[in-house]
Formats: C-alpha cells, sequence, structure tokens
C-alpha cells in the first residue's frame, strides 16, 4: 500500500446543502442554494453536493437553474440512494432523476450494515450487494462520476467486517470511482477511524477512499483529520457544521487544520483568507450566526480579555494564538473589561488614535471612564461596537449623525399578525426634522424599525443593516422588576457584523442606547474605512 503521508491532495466534499438542510431550523430555498454554491465555489472547494433531485419538485427546480451555473472550480453532485429491492435499476425513478439532473458526479449510498440490510430494508443480504454493484454500473454507464456513500459503514464493520468490506467490493465491481466511508450515527472515535480506514486502503488501493462523519460524540473534525493521516483523500462534511442532531464535520476547521497545521492541499493557498467570509455569508443566508467559539473563524477564535495574554500576544502573537488570524481572514480581538490591561486598551485605542501615548492624559481618561461604566453596569467584551464609540466621545472624535427629539411605543392586546407594539419616533438630522412610526414584534423591534425607517432617508446604506442577535442581562435579580439590565445587540450589513451594549433600568431605553451605538457604528464605518 502507498504511505498515505505521500499524497498530500485531499478533495473537500461539502453537502451543506443536503446534509446540512436537515438540520433543525435550517431551510434553503431555491435561491438561497444557489447563492451559497457560489460562496463555496468561490474558495475553490472540489465538490458541492447539492441535494436528492428525486426528492421534491423544489430540487428539481434547482438542479435545472445550476445547470446555467459557471462554476470556476466546484462540481455538482446529485444525491440518491441504490435502487430499491425487486427492480431494475432502468426502472428506479430514483436512479432516473440522478441522470436527469445533469450534473457531472453523483453519490448514492447503499447499506453496510446487515442489520439495516435485513431489519430496514426488510432484504436478504445477497439482494443488497446486486443493488449496490448495479446502482454504480447503471450510473458509471450513464457516464457519471460515482461516489459511493458506505452507509452505517463503521457501525456495520465493527459487528460484521466481512459484510461491510463486501459491499464496498459490490460498489467497486460496478465501477464506482470513490469508496466514501460513513459514520451516520457520529459514535465513533479518532482511533477507531484510523485502524478501520488503514485496512480499508489496504483492501482497496487502486481506489480513492473518503471519510464522512457526523459529530455526535464531538469528535467529527478530529474524526476526519484521522481518517487523512490513515490515507483517506476525500472528506465530507457541512460548512459550519449544520446537520441532523449534532450536526456534521465541520469543513470551516478542518480545511485549516489540514492545510495550514498538517500540509495538505485542501483548497487553493490564496483562498484560504476567504474561510471567515465564507462562514460569515453562509450562517447569513441560513439566517442563523457563527457560533462566537467557532475554531478558526469565530469572532472569538482569536479573542484575548485576560491582561496577561492579551500583553503575551502583543509582544509575540505564538504566545497565545496557534495560527496567524489574517490566515484564515479572522482578525485579532481584544476584549474590553477590567481584566484587560493598559497595555491591550492602548492596542485598541490606537485603531482609532495611532499617536495617543500610553502616559498620555487622554489614555487615561479612556480607562478611567471605561471602569466607571462597568460600574454602571456596562460590559465591552463582546461591544467592540461601543467601544469604538467610547474612545471617540473621549477624544472628541465623534459627532452624533442625529438627536432623538423623542420616542413613544406602545405595547397592545390582543395583537394580529406577531405586530403586537407601536413605535413612533422624532429625530433632528442637521436642521431637518423626521418622524415615522413602525410596528414590530415587541417594543424592541418596534422601535428598531421606526429608527432605522427615519433615518434611511438622510443615510441609505442602514437599508443593509438588521439585528442578528438580541441579549438582556438582569444585573441585580434580587431588585425584581426594579432591576438594571444590560442589552447587548449584534448587528450586520451582510458583510460585517459588530456589537453594542446599552445599559438602564428601562430595558426599552438600555435597548435604545445599544440601537442608537450599532447605527452609529454603521455610519462611522461608511466614513471610515478603518476598523476595529
Amino acid at each position: 500500500m502507498d504511505d498515505p503521508q505521500k499524497n498530500r491532495r485531499v478533495e473537500i466534499f461539502d453537502s451543506t446543502l443536503r446534509d446540512g438542510a436537515q438540520a433543525e431550523g435550517i431551510a434553503f430555498s431555491v435561491e438561497d442554494k444557489l447563492r451559497i454554491i457560489t460562496a463555496l465555489d468561490r474558495i475553490g472547494l472540489h465538490y458541492i453536493e447539492a441535494g436528492n433531485p428525486g426528492s421534491n419538485p423544489k430540487d428539481m427546480e434547482f438542479f435545472r437553474r445550476a445547470a446555467a451555473l459557471k462554476l470556476e472550480r466546484a462540481r455538482l453532485v446529485a444525491f440518491g440512494s441504490t435502487r430499491h429491492k425487486n427492480l431494475r435499476p432502468e426502472e428506479d425513478k430514483n436512479l432516473a432523476s440522478l441522470l436527469a439532473s445533469g450534473v457531472p458526479a453523483a453519490a448514492i449510498f447503499g447499506k453496510c450494515w446487515d442489520l439495516h440490510v435485513t431489519q430496514i430494508l426488510n432484504a436478504s443480504l445477497e439482494e443488497n450487494l446486486r443493488m449496490i454493484q448495479e446502482s454504480c454500473a447503471f450510473l458509471k454507464q450513464a457516464g457519471k462520476e460515482v461516489i459511493f456513500d458506505a452507509e452505517h459503514f463503521f457501525d456495520g464493520y465493527k459487528r460484521n467486517p466481512a459484510y461491510a468490506t463486501a459491499a464496498l467490493s459490490a460498489a467497486v465491481e460496478g465501477g464506482a470511482d470513490c469508496l466514501t466511508l460513513c459514520d451516520t450515527n457520529g459514535g465513533c472515535f479518532p482511533h477507531e477511524i484510523s485502524a478501520v480506514v488503514k485496512k480499508i486502503r489496504a483492501a482497496f488501493p487502486s481506489i480513492r477512499v473518503g471519510i464522512h462523519c457526523h459529530n455526535d460524540t464531538g469528535c467529527a473534525a478530529a474524526d476526519s483529520v484521522e481518517a487523512v493521516l490513515a490515507g483517506a483523500v476525500q472528506v465530507q462534511g457541512t460548512y459550519l457544521g449544520f446537520g441532523e442532531r449534532c450536526g456534521n464535520a465541520n469543513l470551516s476547521s478542518i480545511i485549516p487544520s489540514l492545510q495550514l497545521k498538517l500540509g495538505y492541499a485542501c483548497i487553493p493557498e490564496e483562498n484560504l483568507h476567504l474561510l471567515t467570509a465564507t462562514a460569515l455569508e453562509v450562517a447569513e443566508i441560513a439566517n442563523t450566526s457563527v457560533k462566537k467559539n467557532e475554531p478558526y473563524v469565530g469572532r472569538s477564535a482569536f479573542a484575548h480579555k485576560a491582561g496577561m495574554h492579551a500583553d503575551g500576544v502583543l509582544k509575540c502573537s505564538q504566545s497565545f494564538e496557534h495560527i496567524d488570524p489574517e490566515a484564515v481572514g479572522n482578525e485579532r480581538r481584544f476584549l474590553m473589561s477590567e481584566m484587560s490591561g493598559r497595555t491591550a486598551v492602548l492596542r485598541k485605542i490606537h485603531r482609532v488614535a495611532p499617536d495617543l501615548d500610553r502616559d498620555a492624559p487622554e489614555t487615561f481618561a479612556i480607562i478611567n471612564e471605561l471602569k466607571r461604566l462597568e460600574h454602571l453596569g456596562y460590559q465591552f467584551e463582546g461591544a467592540e461596537g461601543s467601544f469604538e464609540l467610547l474612545v471617540r466621545r473621549q477624544l472628541g472624535l465623534f459627532h452624533s449623525s442625529f438627536q432623538l427629539v423623542s420616542y413613544k411605543v406602545l405595547d397592545e392586546l390582543p395583537y394580529d399578525e406577531s405586530h403586537s407594539s407601536t413605535a413612533t419616533i422624532k429625530v433632528r438630522v442637521g436642521d431637518k426634522l423626521q418622524i415615522s412610526a413602525a410596528e414590530g414584534d415587541g417594543p424592541v423591534n418596534a422601535l428598531d424599525s421606526a429608527l432605522r425607517e427615519a433615518l434611511c432617508v438622510f443615510y441609505p446604506c442602514l437599508h443593509k443593516v438588521r439585528l442578528i442577535d438580541y441579549k438582556v442581562r438582569v444585573m441585580e435579580p434580587k431588585d425584581a422588576t426594579a432591576a438594571t439590565v444590560r442589552v447587548l445587540i449584534t448587528s450586520t450589513d451582510g458583510d460585517e457584523v459588530w456589537s453594542t451594549v446599552g445599559v438602564s433600568a428601562d430595558v426599552i431605553e438600555a435597548s435604545w442606547f445599544a440601537l442608537v451605538d450599532s447605527i452609529e457604528y454603521k455610519l462611522r464605518a461608511e466614513q471610515l474605512p478603518d476598523k476595529l
């Protein structure tokens, strides 16, 4: 058998639009799918599994429209199962839909665990092997690249290795180009994956071997990397780990781990810096958010809070960072809190005022204001937008884009169509007054809509801004309904994500403070190229 370390190329097979769509709360329209394909092709993935054309009319429409896409590198893949028992391949509607999809490659799954064959399919072991062989041959003879997804392979191999291996042999006899070993239940550990992959590589030395892992033990990424080290040359997963139950192997962490840490070629090197932006784009399309602590691409992946850590990174980034964040398009962040040392705070200040001295009176004024506000309940750890505005206000570099004249918020019960609140707002921009009203699902939503409606007359760029997260923290629960609350909101314009904070004993007022900072941050960013 060839030394797996000699083959340094790994194919990346993305299943966000098929396996990822099975995740709770995830649903893609045809337009969503087309946008995600474009984003994934841009970073240079080899395969994009787009769906099962035989499962529903929406996927058939998608495949018709996808045929017009001009992809730079990725091959679109249609997904389906082996033929049904007691049918010839040419009689099977699912296989016919794979051919009708018009894409160059097909991934078909077949049963490799004898338990599934006899108790789920209610087929004989011999019939299942014929189903695999004949289905692969049918697609191969039609000119498709055939990727055989060996479903439940690892569980099947543990219990009956001879039959699981026979299923792979049937696929090879049918002309399969790649054997993808699936940990469908997600219960395997890395050492188990490695041992089995090595045995399969030895048994089928001339066939590409892939890996498809689920994350039910939290090991999907580690399992996938271990499979590559054992000789797998294709990794299947979803871009942000979307998937049924606990999700799939997360390609946004597997790609940089393999490429930056282990020297495997997964995507063009010049595209690695697109990984974080692509994560944000995919999450935005899926109407969700990237987890803050997501490896490599999360906002907290390179965030430093403790003064000692921040000081160490400033002196030598390798002291507390395993890679350069810019390598994956992310950025280093210093979280502003009472734990932050003066050096870290000054580094953040220097993004606004690069010439400000460490011992300057303005530096101490900013630090003192930071501590005063934190005593009141503010926390700038996750609200860099508000922190930047704090610095600018202290240095006299901030000019409000608008002034509030008044606002009024009304709640109503019962209500219709999720509009439980109405907000009316009057703002002044320069010498002009603007009045706006909006309905919303709650007072904060109504206030946010009314504010942006009023300001969009003067600042059209705000049409792109929307809130993607809203959190309320009660500071002193013992004070009950009179307690001070801290509101943290996260906003996006589709390209950038930023967070702002507000504090008050009135939750609507606290929300208002955070909303104003969010708008001001966006307007400042439109005027100045630098970002915190």
